[in-house]
């Protein structure tokens, strides 16, 4: 399979990207680059968790949001074009309490003007946590 990067990205620039962000602030890190796929991971801590002490879904979904937002931007004409959120959803699947979330996004479609990508997002022990899929469009940058 080719690569569907039109920019092909490197760990420290997908992290570079993340400074004075919400990404920084939960300590979301980019991990790994597949020709098909990005992979990062977020702690388990006191960032991330709600107040029964398992890690919040919001977490999840920023974890997940970061991932295809990413991933749209490098397989497009970008700074020409950008992309935008218009719709994301997760499903919970099982509580994390410590350690690491790991997420993977794929693409489920790379249209011309919208995406889908479908994340997974596992624990420590490789358990399936979290699925969500989320929808971009391809705008023109003003």
């Amino acid at each position: 399979m080719a690569a569907i990067w039109k920019s092909p990205p490197t760990l420290e620039v997908l992290n570079s990207m993340s400074k004075n962000t919400i990404d920084a602030n939960l300590g979301i890190e980019f991990v790994e680059i597949g020709e098909d796929y990005l992979k990062a991971k977020m702690p388990v801590d006191q960032r991330t968790k709600q107040p029964m002490g398992m890690l919040h879904g919001g977490a999840n979904v920023v974890l997940a949001e970061t991932l295809g937002s990413v991933a749209s931007i490098l397989s497009i004409d970008f700074p020409k074009k950008i992309a935008v959120g218009l719709e994301i959803n997760a499903n919970h699947l099982r509580s994390v309490k410590s350690g690491f979330v790991f997420g993977i996004v794929k693409p489920v479609r790379i249209g011309r003007t919208v995406h889908v990508w479908e994340i997974n997002i596992h624990d420590d022990q490789q358990r399936h946590t979290c699925i969500s899929r989320i929808t971009v469009s391809i705008i023109d940058a003003r």
